[in-house]
């Protein structure tokens, strides 16, 4: 407990909670909203995610950012919520080639919002791992253990999410993007 109370902006007491929530909040949403259908999906996981860290504070150690542990437990709420609202959002296909190399990066002419619009458009398993790879930087072999999928599948999905957003955002395959 005593860990923790170094850092200025955290404290355990329910007087303090609104303050972090405030501070992180709109951050822990952009996170939410990239794993999330829409935006009502997003709060909840968002709410869902703050009720977990203001039950898990006392556990917070100090190692690392204080904003990096709580974006850690929100990408884990967001997964345990799609875990329960359905487990066949995954389309098993391990027929598809698989490249590493056809890394797709983008120019700097697009907009963050739309970036998002397009990876939340995407099918629900293809936006999950996209941004558990891309984003927050897990292995394959970590997002197969923490979904329940196979590594292959894994990296069919990414491949296929990369794909999608290559063509709806107009980019040459051959240009390598991150």
């Amino acid at each position: 407990m005593q860990n923790y109370k170094k850092h200025s902006d955290i404290h355990d007491s329910t007087s303090n909670w609104e303050d972090i929530y405030k501070k992180y909040s709109s951050k822990m949403f952009g996170v939410c909203l990239r794993y999330a259908r829409n935006a009502d999906d997003a709060k909840d996981i968002l709410h869902d995610g703050f009720i977990k860290v203001f039950k898990c504070l006392k556990d917070y150690k100090g190692i690392g950012s204080f904003e990096g542990w709580i974006r850690r437990i929100m990408v884990h709420t967001a997964i345990n919520a799609y875990r329960s609202y359905s487990s066949r959002w995954f389309i098993l296909d391990d027929d598809c080639e698989i490249d590493e190399a056809d890394e797709i990066t983008i120019e700097d002419s697009i907009s963050y919002q739309e970036l998002v619009k397009h990876i939340n458009a995407l099918p629900d398993g293809y936006r999950m791992v996209f941004n558990m790879y891309v984003i927050e930087g897990y292995k394959h072999q970590e997002i197969a253990e923490i979904l329940g999928i196979s590594e292959s599948t894994s990296k069919t999905q990414l491949l296929k999410a990369r794909k999608i957003l290559t063509k709806r955002l107009g980019v040459k395959s051959y240009e390598k993007v991150y």
